[in-house]
C-alpha cells in the first residue's frame, strides 16, 4: 500500500496519451491563433474600404485638402501688445519654455534689448531658435511688433509701441483738410484794391504752404517703413541695404531716384514687388524717399 501511494505522489495531471495531445495543442497551436488575431486587428485600420482600389486611394490622397483660406476683417481694431502677448506669446514667455526669455526677467532680456527694437521684431517675425516665425499668424506684423514692445518694456526696455499707419495717415488727411483754404467769398471793393498788390507777395505766401505737404509725405513714408520695410532694411537681411548705411546705398543711388523707385516697385532678388506692400503708389514712393534721404 505504501508503494502505491509513493507512485501516485510522483505522477502529474497528464495520465494518458490523449491528455498529452490536447495539452500540446493548447501550448503551441493556440498562441499561434492568438498572434494571428492580433495582427489582423492591428492591420485592419489600413484596409481599403469595400469596393475601393489602390488607384482610388492614391487619387484621394493626391487631391486631399492641404490648406485653408482664411478671410480676415482688415478693419478690425488693432490689438494691443498685451492682448497679443496673452493670446500668443505667453505660452512660452510666461514660463521660459524652449529657452524663451521669461516675461519681466530683466537678466534674460538684457542682451536682447541691447540689439535694438528692430532686431527683436525681426527675430519674432522670422523665427529664432525654438520659436517659430510669428509673421502671418493670427496677428499682423504690426501687432506682433506691439507685443515685442510690451514684453521688452516689461523687462526694462524703453520702446514706443508702434502705432497703426492708417491712423497716422488719417490724422495727416485731417490736418491737410484743416489747412486747406476756405472758399473765397464775393470780393469787396477793399479786396479788389488788395488784389492789385505785387505778385511777389502772393509767392511769399504760397511758399510756406508747400512745407506741410512735404512733411506729410515724409511722415507717410516713415509710417510705411516702420510697418513693413524695417523688417529687412533695419538689419540688412537677405542683402537689403540697411537704413542710413551710406556705403551700401551709394551704388544704388548712382542711377538716380527714379531708378531706385523702379527697382523697388518691380522687386529685385529676395524682395518682392513693392516689398509685398499693398500701399498706394504715393505712400510707397514716400517710403522709398524716406530711406533714400536717410542714406544721403
Amino acid at each position: 500500500m505504501s508503494d502505491n501511494m509513493h507512485e501516485e505522489a510522483h505522477t502529474g495531471p497528464i495520465k494518458t496519451p490523449k491528455q498529452l495531445f490536447w495539452v500540446s495543442m493548447a501550448a503551441f497551436v493556440l498562441p499561434i491563433f492568438i498572434i494571428i488575431g492580433l495582427v489582423f486587428y492591428v492591420t485592419s485600420a489600413n484596409k481599403l474600404a469595400p469596393g475601393a482600389t489602390d488607384t482610388e486611394r492614391a487619387i484621394a490622397q493626391r487631391i486631399q485638402k492641404v490648406g485653408t483660406v482664411e478671410i480676415r476683417d482688415a478693419n478690425r481694431p488693432l490689438a494691443s501688445g498685451q492682448e497679443v502677448y496673452t493670446a500668443q506669446c505667453a505660452a512660452c514667455h510666461a514660463t521660459g519654455l524652449a529657452g524663451a526669455p521669461k516675461f519681466e526677467d530683466a537678466g534674460a532680456w538684457g542682451p536682447r534689448l541691447a540689439s535694438g527694437f528692430d532686431a527683436l521684431v525681426h527675430s519674432s517675425l522670422a523665427g529664432k531658435g525654438g520659436m517659430a516665425p510669428q509673421g502671418g499668424g493670427n496677428f499682423s506684423d504690426l501687432e506682433i511688433a506691439r507685443a515685442v514692445a510690451y514684453m521688452a518694456n516689461a523687462a526694462g526696455g524703453k520702446f514706443d509701441e508702434p502705432q497703426a499707419p492708417a491712423a497716422e495717415v488719417g490724422a495727416e488727411a485731417a490736418s491737410e483738410a484743416t489747412a486747406a483754404p476756405a472758399p473765397a467769398a464775393a470780393p469787396t471793393p477793399a479786396e479788389t484794391v488788395a488784389a492789385a498788390a505785387p505778385a511777389a507777395s502772393e509767392a511769399a505766401a504760397a511758399a510756406p504752404a508747400a512745407a506741410p505737404a512735404a512733411a506729410s509725405a515724409s511722415t507717410a513714408g516713415k509710417a510705411l517703413y516702420d510697418s513693413l520695410c524695417f523688417t529687412c532694411h533695419s538689419t540688412g537681411v537677405a542683402g537689403a541695404p540697411k537704413l542710413g548705411d551710406k556705403a551700401a546705398w551709394a551704388p544704388l543711388l548712382e542711377p538716380g531716384f527714379d531708378h531706385v523707385l523702379q527697382v523697388a516697385t518691380t522687386g529685385k532678388g529676395a524682395m518682392p514687388p513693392k516689398g509685398g506692400s499693398t500701399a498706394s503708389d504715393e505712400d510707397f514712393r514716400a517710403a522709398v524717399q524716406y530711406m533714400v534721404d536717410a542714406a544721403k
